[in-house]
């Protein structure tokens, strides 16, 4: 099974982090992942100025990344998050970069395409 892996920064603004949950969607071009909660246990993800890794393994290659989908979910109170980038690394090797640099309010689902 295929396995990427997903790279997150944070900002390094007061209040830039979040304790919410964090879902990440893979879209290729020859098919999508399944919605993968991106959390270490026993780790606060997401802190302030944090650069956090993740494999997110997939049942078949997915082929070439077009987008990923972020989806943040509200954990104990409404939490904002100013997401800076997410990289990805791809079973092959490649790393493809998709910038967002913006804070991520209320719960939403977030698309962004490889810059």
């Amino acid at each position: 099974m295929p396995s990427y892996t997903v790279t997150v920064a944070t900002g390094t603004q007061w209040f830039a982090g979040t304790d919410d949950y964090v879902y990440l969607t893979l879209q290729g071009t020859d098919g999508c992942s399944e919605r993968h909660l991106l959390d270490k246990p026993f780790y606060n993800d997401f802190e302030r100025g944090a650069v956090d890794s993740y494999d997110v393994t997939v049942e078949e290659d997915l082929g070439e990344i077009q987008l990923i989908k972020i989806e943040k979910r509200k954990y104990w109170y409404q939490d904002d998050w100013y997401l800076k980038y997410i990289t990805v690394k791809t079973p092959v090797g490649d790393f493809l970069e998709f910038p967002c640099y913006r804070w991520i309010t209320d719960e939403k689902e977030v698309v962004l395409r490889d810059g």
